[in-house]
């Protein structure tokens, strides 16, 4: 999901109000508030929307794994309080990228952090080499082999300009839009997000930008995603607690939930009285009851069906549920031979672009260094 760019004039409003400008400098610091409480608090997602707690056996491979999972009849691998497991080592997280110490506190901090991880070299990757029998395994042997590697469930982005790597653009012309990338596909919406999710992630990011966001070491970058680890994969646990930043002191998972839901009830009456209705007070009350029980979280109730009908009789399900009710929907704006028409000209298109790329894959990387 990317937000940030979609407002247009709303969004320069809201800058010029929250910062007093609305120059590169102004905009991109307070994106890098919002980024910085979206590490402390945005484990919430995974908690309420976490949609992956079991994986089939043939993902694992027969590879070992220190997480203690237990076995269905059907092959199905499962942590009995994971919330996604689709966010952990064993899915979008990268271990090797821990220690990159690249920081979120201001714009030249975070692109000088990034550009020394393209040059950061892996002891991993140089194991496996560059090329074999004359083929190339690998761009090259550092921990990111490209900036759009670096796993992160929140990234600061600009759109580039040809031949322009993230980085560039984002030191060229600041934050333009930020993407955020922990949310599981929704399995209970046929179209895999659905109104209450979106409504949530709007009272979040306007909340991740209002409230206090002091500067964050790649200390407790590293202490966030402890937190993160735990919701991941046990979430759903009673009694699970929390810390604070670096601090000792741990917190029930359910009271941290419940006070920044206060919080965020705060910014709910504002966003209502500005668009009218209640739906934003309507997604809190809802969404709040999850933390007093973790039966409401998508993750509980997928996890119930999986064990019930197996990962591939869950999908098989939904998969035909979701049909039906799509086909009974007409198209409103294109018809079917316009997308036959699309295709077509789509297959065109890209036949044109590979005729006229003539530079060679070794020119190109040789660009990129």
């Amino acid at each position: 999901l990317f937000v940030g760019s979609v407002r247009g004039v709303e969004e320069t409003a809201f800058w010029q109000a929250k910062c007093g400008e609305t120059d590169k400098e102004a905009i991109s610091a307070g994106y890098f508030r919002l980024i910085r409480n979206y590490y402390r608090f945005g484990w919430v997602i995974p908690y309420l929307f976490g949609a992956s707690p079991a994986v089939c056996s043939s993902f694992l491979q027969g590879k070992p794994t220190t997480l203690p999972f237990e076995k269905t009849e059907c092959g199905m691998y499962y942590l009995p309080y994971a919330t996604s497991l689709r966010l952990s080592d064993l899915g979008y997280t990268n271990k090797s990228q821990s220690n990159l110490g690249i920081t979120f506190n201001d714009l030249h901090e975070y692109v000088a952090g990034l550009k020394r991880a393209i040059k950061t070299p892996s002891e991993e990757y140089e194991k496996i080499g560059l090329e074999k029998d004359g083929k190339r395994l690998q761009i090259n042997t550092n921990v990111l082999q490209i900036e759009n590697e670096l796993y992160a469930p929140i990234r600061p982005k600009r759109v580039t300009r040809s031949g322009e790597t993230p980085s560039d653009a984002l030191q060229r012309g600041g934050i333009e839009y930020i993407e955020v990338r922990s949310l599981d596909i929704n399995p209970f919406s046929p179209i895999g997000v659905d109104e209450q999710q979106i409504r949530f992630l709007d009272l979040f990011m306007v909340w991740c930008v209002l409230a206090d966001a002091p500067e964050m070491s790649s200390d407790e970058l590293l202490c966030t995603r402890a937190n993160w680890n735990r919701v991941i994969l046990e979430g759903r646990k009673p009694g699970l607690t929390l810390g604070i930043g670096c601090e000792t002191a741990q917190f029930p998972l359910s009271k941290v939930g419940k006070d920044l839901f206060h919080d965020l009830k705060r910014v709910a009456q504002t966003l209502d009285s500005v668009y009218g209705g209640e739906a934003y007070q309507k997604v809190c009350d809802e969404l709040v009851e999850s933390f007093d029980n973790p039966e409401l979280t998508f993750s509980a109730r997928i996890l119930r069906s999986m064990i019930e009908q197996g990962i591939g009789g869950t999908g098989r399900s939904l998969s035909a549920e979701y049909r039906e009710m799509l086909m009974q929907e007409p198209l409103e704006i294109l018809s079917e031979a316009d997308f036959v028409t699309e295709r077509d000209a789509s297959v065109v298109r890209q036949k044109e672009v590979e005729a006229a790329d003539t530079e060679s894959f070794e020119a190109f990387l040789a660009k990129q260094a």
